[in-house]
């Protein structure tokens, strides 16, 4: 499933990208987030607990940032399990300068996910999917609000 979306910030580019660059903060907005341990350079393991309906699993991420152009592009990438199920996810974020003190952020995100999650709650998948991803964009948006 893909998904995408845009959001004005009130804030220099510079503040966005430096935010960005801090995995603990970004992570916290994931829903269903438990943990973070990094792992190396752009690479971290990450705990997450997300449900579909009447089913929840809890998911150990393998997360990278593959790809980064300062101050406009960021590629975020994992890959994770949970007992009977799989997922992959791809994020892609953006950067364009609007004025002195604002920012565009154009983001896209891929999610696939196999299991029970996926055959037990089909009918829901992509709705959730879909509000998860914009949950997630939205944390983003309002802590950048504020700094």
């Amino acid at each position: 499933m893909d998904f995408s979306g845009s959001q004005t910030l009130t804030v220099p580019i510079e503040t966005v990208w430096a935010y960005l660059l801090d995995v603990r903060k970004v992570a916290a907005c994931a829903p269903g987030f438990q943990s973070l341990e990094a792992l190396g350079d752009e690479h971290w393991k990450m705990l997450v607990t997300v449900g579909i309906g009447p089913v929840r699993a809890k998911f150990t991420l393998d997360v990278t940032r593959p790809e980064m152009r300062e101050p406009e592009l960021m590629v975020v990438k994992a890959r994770g399990k949970a007992p009977g199920n799989t997922v992959e996810l791809s994020g892609r974020m953006q950067l364009v300068s609007l004025a002195e003190a604002q920012t565009r952020m154009d983001w896209q995100a891929h999610v696939l996910v196999n299991g029970t999650l996926a055959s037990v709650g089909a009918r829901l998948m992509g709705s959730t999917s879909e509000k998860l991803t914009t949950r997630f964009f939205d944390c983003l948006q309002a802590h950048l609000q504020t700094v």
